[in-house]
């Protein structure tokens, strides 16, 4: 399609709001807001070295509230998001993958209705080599008490499952800058035009095939699998031969975002399973900054995404930064997995040596 006839990011929020005659507009700045922050991210990254970006944000490394080493990026791109969304009236409270409490939006600016929940920069870890990273938003309501008196947030008002997110997507920093949204009327991509400095849409109502032949996972965690994980690695890689009776080919980017993109763009299952290496942490991707969001980009895609036990938007969050295991892409395949672990539970369960008055329970 020419240029001249492909609709702006703006253009396509207009689009979207007319469908709700009564809607005020707001999340539509706040949406645009973000994207600004993520045009800004993006053109420090595309600087590399030549920015003086890079590296650990002190000598030695400093570890945010999640105990990983941040890096110069992490901070720089945090700071962005606050400031770009902190004055516009449009927001009650942010939170951050790189903060441990709530961000208060400051006296001097007015309140809104909105929460804003984020990872500035995912994949930050890759950052020194290259690789494609990404920023990662979630947009919620804020509760109406909070609304109401204008007070300070508090951690409570964001424990909320996913399924009541108003909008979410994330914006990756690759060969071409992209914006990818749901404001929960299916997912588009828009590809950032560095003459005009626009997102532009380029991709509109994206399916994430039903079927595939790929899937994502760090097997260097294999000796920490729960079985059915292990059960579904093993019958991809048996190929034709297997019970799946097809070849599969394994990905494993080890920058989310860019896992994520992948499977949008043409399908695959993407694992980072709970399991057994540190059995008192239920997984180690984020609920809040990284599951929750790409978990509504998915399913509004076609696509579906869970725990491997059960959907990821249907789960209440306890904490701020609790971690969760996840599993998304291609519908059947993450069903698939799903029965395997219902599968096992139904068979321990059912296994008289594990009942109630058995040999192994007091």
């Amino acid at each position: 399609m020419p240029l001249s006839k492909r609709s702006t990011l703006t253009q396509y929020l207009i689009e979207q709001r007319r469908r709700y005659p009564a809607a005020s507009g707001e999340l539509n700045a706040l949406i645009l807001d973000v994207a600004l922050a993520c045009k800004a991210i993006a053109r420090v990254v595309a600087f590399g070295e030549l920015g003086d970006a890079l590296g650990d944000r002190v000598a030695g490394g400093e570890v945010n509230v999640q105990g990983e080493v941040q890096k110069k990026l992490d901070v720089l791109s945090n700071e962005v998001f606050l400031h770009r969304n902190e004055w516009a009236g449009h927001l009650a409270g942010m939170a951050s993958e790189e903060m441990e409490a709530p961000y208060q939006i400051p006296a001097q600016h007015p309140r809104g209705k909105y929460l804003l929940v984020f990872d500035p920069l995912d994949g930050s870890s890759n950052i020194d080599v290259n690789v494609s990273v990404g920023s990662i938003f979630s947009i919620l309501r804020a509760p109406q008490e909070v609304v109401d008196s204008g007070r300070d947030v508090t951690e409570a008002d964001f424990l909320q499952p996913g399924a009541t997110q108003v909008a979410a997507g994330y914006a990756l920093y690759g060969p071409t800058t992209m914006f990818v949204l749901t404001v929960g009327n299916g997912v588009s991509a828009f590809t950032l035009n560095p003459n005009l400095g626009e997102f532009m849409l380029t991709h509109r109502d994206l399916q994430v095939p039903a079927e595939t032949r790929e899937f994502a996972i760090n097997t260097s965690n294999s000796r920490f699998w729960e079985p059915p994980i292990k059960r579904y690695v093993d019958e991809c890689l048996a190929g034709t031969s297997g019970p799946r009776g097809k070849d599969f080919n394994m990905r494993w980017i080890a920058s989310m975002v860019a896992e994520a993109h992948r499977i949008l763009m043409r399908g695959g299952v993407f694992m980072y399973p709970r399991d057994t290496r540190e059995p008192a942490k239920p997984g180690r991707l984020r609920l809040l900054y990284e599951a929750n969001p790409i978990g509504m980009v998915m399913e509004q895609a076609g696509g579906r995404a869970s725990t491997g036990r059960q959907p990821i938007l249907g789960v209440k969050p306890a904490s701020l930064h609790q971690r969760i295991g996840l599993v998304f892409g291609s519908r059947s395949e993450v069903e698939r997995i799903e029965r395997y672990h219902h599968e096992t539970g139904q068979r321990d369960t059912a296994n008289p040596l594990f009942a109630e008055r058995s040999l192994f329970r007091d």
